[in-house]
This record gives structure tokens, sequence and C-alpha cells, in this order.
């Protein structure tokens, strides 16, 4: 299981490599940099900019070297702890990024937790009492979160609760007196207080699809013989489903992990607009219209880091939940 472990890290640590070397790529496909559009903005305000102070600029942004070059030296930074400066805000990317990194993965997380918290016993329910009236209801409720982008969503609700419940404060993660308060325990509270929105938000196509998976494949472990000789032998009927097929039927439910965190990070870009959420993911587009180098990268690179870090926690919730794969590895050795 150890040397398990370690191949995975070392496959890993390739594959956020090879992630960085991607990212860094596709941000230099568009025509021009980083300088080509701050200039466009300055003479959209009717301030002109010329040729020698263009060069000054990517002379000093070090965007007039090769792309490997930039590369290296970007990679170079990252080996040392530092993510290089944000071009646009003119401020190191750890400091841009910030607090938004930490609220995003506090966002990611209750959007996980409300995934799994419904999907599970929704899935195991509607697998159990098939073709039953909540089944039916849960399947339409789950063809609505699956059919409904995040974003119409997050309008209709900011729109019931303007319109309707009267609400002064609905969107974002703070309230408007909390927002630039220093972290405090008032402040977390408030932060819990508007923690649920933005999680069922975001979590709500997610649990429709994993409640989907979860009830698919517990259907199909029930008719399986074992299931059928257990309840012939007069176990208990709780057990017969919680004891083995529940914990069979787990296994894509817990493979889902490894792309629900960089989903949810990456798919909440237009849901923070929406509900003017201080994340990663409005930072992430500015970035990227700016071809801000360095911050659009780093962002790029911890979602690379989600995804391997999830894939590898999924990885190890498998081997804990089915036997099989434990001695399928002790099998090998």
């Amino acid at each position: 299981m150890l040397n398990y472990i370690l191949n995975r890290l070392v496959a890993g640590i390739i594959t956020v490599w090879a992630a960085s070397v991607l990212s860094f790529l596709v941000i230099q496909l568009p025509p021009g940099d980083y300088v080509t559009s701050y200039i466009a903005n300055l003479q959209a305000m009717g301030t002109m900019v010329g040729a020698e102070e263009a060069a000054a600029l990517r002379i000093q942004y070090g965007l007039d070297q090769p792309i490997y070059v930039q590369y290296f030296k970007w990679f170079g930074l990252i080996l040392r702890g530092n993510f290089g400066m944000a071009m646009e805000y003119n401020r190191p990317v750890a400091e841009v990024i910030g607090d938004r990194m930490t609220l995003t993965i506090v966002v990611s997380i209750a959007a996980v937790l409300f995934i799994w918290a419904l999907a599970l016993p929704i899935g195991v329910y509607s697998a159990v009492r098939q073709y039953s009236l909540l089944d039916y209801f849960f399947t339409f409720i789950g063809f609505i979160g699956i059919a409904v982008p995040n974003f119409m969503l997050a309008l209709i609700i900011l729109y019931v609760g303007f319109k309707y419940l009267h609400f002064e404060s609905i969107g974002g993660l703070f309230s408007p007196n909390m927002a630039i308060a220093p972290w405090s325990w008032e402040k977390l509270v408030d932060l819990l207080k508007h923690l649920p929105l933005p999680a069922v938000v975001l979590g709500l196509a997610g649990m429709a699809e994993v409640m989907r998976i979860m009830r698919a494949n517990l259907l199909d472990e029930l008719r399986k013989p074992y299931v059928v000789t257990a309840r012939a032998k007069g176990l208990a009927e709780h057990r017969v489903i919680w004891k083995y097929p529940v914990r069979a039927a787990l296994n894509p439910f817990a493979s889902t992990i490894g792309y629900i965190f960089p989903f949810i990070v990456s798919g909440s870009i237009i849901v923070s607009l929406v509900l003017g959420l201080p994340t990663v993911g409005p930072l992430l587009f500015k970035a990227l219209i700016a071809q801000d180098l360095f911050l659009a990268g780093t962002i790029l690179l911890l979602l690379a880091i989600l995804t391997v870090i999830g894939t590898l926690v999924s990885d190890l919730i498998l081997m804990w939940i089915d036997p099989r794969i434990r001695f399928g590895m002790e099998g090998n050795r």
C-alpha cells in the first residue's frame, strides 16, 4: 500500500508539472500579451502609448524573452515558493490570491458536503424504493438540477430574494459591514450564515449527477445473486442493503471526488460573478482576459493540484470501502 501511495505521489508530481507547462502555453495562444491588453485599455480611455514605452513595459515584465525562458523563470520562482508578480495588480500573486483561495476552498468544501449529504441517502432510497412516488420526485429534481445552469439558478434566487422576500443582502459571502472587517468570531459567523446559498447553487448539479450514479449502481448491486441469497437466508433488510450492496455501489460515488473540487472552482466563475463571491473564479476570468501570465498560470496550476489531490483521496477512499481493491493490490505484489 505504501508503494502504491508513493507511486501515485510521483505520478501526481509529474502530472502537475505537465499541467503547468500546458497552462502556460495555453495562456500564450491568443495574439499579443499583457502589454497589448494594457495598451488597448489605455487607448480606450484616450491615452496614447508609444512604441518605446511599450517595449520598456515588456522588458519590465520579462515579456520580451522567449516563451520557454519565461516559463522556466516562473517555474524556478515556484520552486522557491514565489509565484511571481500579478501584472495587473502590481502585487505578488500570493497576496492577490490570498484570502480568495481560502474562501474558494471553504465554498468548495461546503458544496461537496451538500452533494454528499443529499446524494447518498436519496440515491439509496430511490434504488430501494424504485418507481415509488418519491423516486419519481427525486428523479425530476435530479433532471432539473442537471438541466438548469448554475448561474440561472443564482439569478432566480437573487430575484426571488429581493423581489418577494425583501432580503437586503443575499449575495456575497459577507454582509456589507463585514466584507472589509478583519477576521473575528463575528465575521466567521457571518460567513457561515451566507455560505449555504452558494453551496446549494454550486452543488445542485453535482448532487443530481451523483444521486443518479448512486441509484443506478445500487440497483445493479441489488439484483446480484449474493443479495438474493442473503434475503433467502432471512437476513434483516437493512443489513442486506447496507452491509455489502451500498459499499459496492459507493465506488463510483467515491471516484467523483477527483473532479468535484476543480469543477466547483472552475465552474463557479459565472456563479461567483452573479452572486458577488470573492473567490478565485472571477480572478481567473480577469487574469485570462488581461493575459496576466503569472496570475492565470498560478490559478490553473492550483486547479491541477486540486485534481491530483482529489484523485489520490478518492483512490484511498476506494481502497478503504472496497476490500477487493486491497486484496488485488496484495495479490499483485
